[in-house]
């Protein structure tokens, strides 16, 4: 996992490897095809956004991969994140596979050892800049050892220095660690303590936006139920 450099997979071959396993499919709106095959004799993950290809969406596709690519570089041997293998399509990349079990397991098993890793691993990925503002049980992998493995880097977002003071990446880092702690009171019944509760407390501007924009909802709905 991450930790031996893997060999570089070919920029844009004339077609793309065969699938092995679909691992998940794409249903919702920019969600790519993600499956397991083999590249240079080793296991690999695919996340293939080329449906998209020929459309309206075909931008922001190839800002996913990007964006998703980008982050992996930054993070290479980095042990809490899988190693890019490289775009092998202009909408599709190829991703080391980390085998291991669901957090939701890892978490049954031994939840305080897992979530105070999890915990460290976002916290070291906030330090280098990096938040990932799509944390979830099944963007969490626990590799041998008890390894947490982040995946899904496509909604991550990385602040220049000059920025990472400012109250909206603030704000991201503190869903982060949101995230991480209603999973660890979901999977454990551990709730945050009282330190955390400060911690995680939102300014008054995020409450007022999200107020306002659950008023303008209801407004909305109202209007168009009359």
């Amino acid at each position: 996992m991450n930790t031996t450099r893997l060999p570089a997979v070919a920029q844009r071959p004339a077609r793309l490897p065969p699938r092995c396993r679909t691992l998940k499919r794409g249903e919702r709106l920019l969600e790519p095809e993600v499956y397991l095959t083999r590249l240079d004799g080793r296991a690999a993950v695919v996340k293939d956004y080329s449906r998209y290809r020929h459309t309206p969406l075909a931008p922001l596709a190839r800002v996913l991969v990007r964006r998703e690519a980008r982050a992996l570089r930054r993070l290479a041997g980095w042990r809490h994140a899988p190693a890019l293998l490289g775009r092998i399509a202009p909408l599709a990349l190829a991703i080391e596979y980390v085998p291991g079990i669901p957090l939701s397991q890892a978490a049954a098993d031994s939840p305080a050892p897992v979530f105070a890793q999890l915990r460290g691993a976002v916290a070291r990925l906030h330090a280098a800049g990096i938040t990932h503002n799509d944390l979830h049980p099944a963007n969490v992998l626990i590799a041998s050892g008890g390894t947490p493995v982040l995946i899904d880097f496509a909604s991550s977002l990385r602040a220049p220095h000059w920025l990472r003071r400012s109250p909206l990446v603030r704000q991201l880092r503190r869903g982060d660690l949101a995230n991480v702690l209603k999973m660890q009171a979901r999977l454990t019944g551990i709730g945050p303590g009282r330190r955390q509760r400060a911690t995680l407390a939102e300014p008054g501007w995020v409450r007022s936006i999200r107020d306002g924009w659950k008023r303008l909802y209801r407004r909305d709905r109202r209007r168009a139920q009359d």
